[in-house]
C-alpha cells in the first residue's frame, strides 16, 4: 500500500479493517460526498441538516467496522445502504411521539446560556457557574412572563401538547401557540 490515497475502496476497507487507521481516514474522507448525498433531500424533526449528517457518518463508520466483501456486494453499495439506513432510523426516531417534548423544547441560543445546552461539565467551576446561569434565566424569565405565559410554560416543558394546554387553561390553541411564541422571544432576549 505505496500510495493510499489511489488504492480502490476494497484495498482500503481491507487496510482499515486491519486497524491501519490512515485507511479508515481516507475511506471516510471519500465518502463524506456520499453521506451529504443521501441525507441531502431529508428534514430531521428537532434537529439541522448536521445533525443527519452526523448520523450517515456514524451509518459509514458502521458500513467499515461490518462490511463482509463474501457477501458479494462492492463497499460502495453496502455503505450507502448503511448511510440510509441509520439516517432513516434517526427521522423516525424524532418523529416518535416519545421524543415530542424534546422536539417541541424552546432554544437556548444565547452566548452565555450556551454551557447549559451542551450538557457537558469538565470540572466543579462550570457545575457552580452552569447552575448560577441557570438560576438567573429563570429569574429573568420569571420577571418578564405574564401568569398565563408561565402556566403555558410549565405545561408546555412538562411535554403537553397545544392543545391539551389550551384543554387545561380553557384557551383557544391559537392563545397558546401565540403565548408560545412570545415566551421564546422573551427567553432570547
Amino acid at each position: 500500500m505505496e500510495n493510499i490515497r489511489t488504492d480502490s475502496d476494497g484495498a482500503l476497507w481491507s487496510a482499515a479493517s486491519s486497524g491501519n487507521i490512515k485507511a479508515e481516514e481516507l475511506l471516510i474522507k471519500r465518502y463524506s460526498v456520499v453521506v451529504r448525498q443521501c441525507t441531502r433531500p431529508y428534514f430531521l424533526v428537532g434537529g439541522d441538516s448536521e445533525d443527519l449528517i452526523q448520523e450517515g457518518m456514524l451509518g459509514l463508520l458502521y458500513a467499515i467496522r461490518s462490511y463482509e466483501p463474501a457477501r458479494d456486494t462492492s463497499f460502495k453499495t453496502y455503505a450507502e445502504r448503511c448511510i440510509r439506513n441509520r439516517v432513516y432510523s434517526a427521522i423516525r426516531a424524532a418523529m416518535r411521539f416519545k421524543h415530542r417534548p424534546l422536539n417541541d423544547s424552546i432554544s437556548i441560543e444565547s452566548d452565555e446560556i450556551q454551557t447549559l445546552s451542551s450538557g457537558i461539565l469538565h470540572n466543579p467551576e462550570e457545575l457552580v457557574i452552569t447552575r448560577e446561569l441557570t438560576e438567573e434565566l429563570k429569574v429573568r424569565l420569571a420577571d418578564s412572563l405574564s401568569k398565563f405565559e408561565k402556566r403555558v410554560l410549565d405545561y408546555f416543558l412538562e411535554g403537553l401538547s397545544y392543545s391539551y394546554i389550551a384543554l387545561k387553561l380553557r384557551k383557544p390553541v391559537k392563545s397558546v401557540d401565540n403565548a408560545v411564541q412570545r415566551i421564546r422571544r422573551k427567553l432570547l432576549q
